[in-house]
């Protein structure tokens, strides 16, 4: 099996995680715990995986220059990232998260154009019209999108925290051509931790832990260790092996996979729609890792 396959293989598993996540992390708050101490549980916990896995898994060192465009990369990817996204999504809905997240690949299709100077192509702009296409109707027609005032500030937190990974994943990529997956991420956390720290351990304190029920619980475990650590893992592991905008686009197939889960579950119907929306996604992402000569490319 090819690195690249495995890295499409990452991305994937990525994406069903980062399906589930919505409504998991959504039920945490504010019921259980505020979205401070989430993002400071989601940084330090993972932190300490990454180290502990650093044990066991042959790591690098890293030139100084590195570990300081770490430690500011480590902002964007780490901090901004979650912070915005975990306190827009406590005050907007998923349905509205998950759409502003469409924005996402279009920012870094920009970034790449501007900073990398990565060629765009006819087919990977066919591409992601398609997948932008598809996802929307998906997610339109679920019925509960709504952007008013109740919603506008989490909305705009959406949009920042997609910018804020935007940035990180286009910045990130020289360096993860020079480090390992494991490298990279023990100290991108680290550097998060340090940020973190200051910010959200009184609110990590005062949470009412007896309070939590076996499902909240399990919600937050699973944001740790499933959404934060293995997520970042798969998705780190996809950059290095695939182009940004290929690593990006992969984000088209959440409102599929949760469509597809929901169906499976018998929450909800197959409708011609969706099956539309579902081809448009897939045949956008092959169009966008049609191989090219750019420097980047998959």
């Amino acid at each position: 099996m090819s690195n690249a396959i495995k890295g499409h293989i990452a991305l994937l598993a990525a994406q069903v995680i980062y399906a589930l996540n919505y409504s998991i992390a959504k039920n945490l708050m504010p019921n259980f715990i505020d979205p401070m101490s989430i993002v400071f549980l989601r940084i330090t916990g993972a932190t300490l995986l990454f180290w502990i896995l650093s044990i066991f898994v042959k790591t690098q060192k890293v030139e100084k220059k590195d570990l300081i465009k770490m430690a500011w990369l480590a902002l964007f990817g780490v901090v901004i990232n979650q912070i915005f996204f975990i306190y827009g999504l406590s005050i907007t809905s998923p349905i509205n998260s998950s759409i502003i997240m469409i924005s996402n690949p279009i920012m870094v299709f920009i970034f790449t154009l501007v900073i990398l100077r990565e060629s765009i192509t006819f087919l990977k702009t066919s591409g992601l019209v398609m997948a932008i296409i598809g996802a929307f109707l998906i997610l339109r027609y679920k019925g509960d999108f709504v952007v008013g005032s109740d919603t506008i500030m989490g909305d705009v937190m959406t949009f920042i925290n997609s910018a804020s990974w935007a940035i990180f994943i286009v910045m990130i990529k020289p360096v993860l051509q020079k480090y390992n997956t494991v490298t990279a991420m023990r100290w991108l956390f680290l550097f998060g931790s340090i940020y973190v720290i200051p910010l959200g351990t009184n609110s990590a304190l005062d949470t009412n832990w007896e309070h939590f029920t076996g499902h909240a619980i399990f919600g937050l475990g699973f944001v740790i260790i499933a959404t934060t650590f293995f997520a970042y893992l798969l998705n780190i592991y996809g950059l290095q092996e695939l182009s940004t905008n290929t690593v990006s686009s992969y984000i088209y197939l959440q409102p599929f996979l949760a469509s597809l889960f929901a169906f499976m579950m018998g929450e909800d119907k197959l409708t011609p729609t969706k099956v539309f929306s579902g081809i448009l996604i897939l045949c956008g992402l092959y169009l966008i890792n049609k191989k090219t000569k750019t420097v980047y490319d998959d």
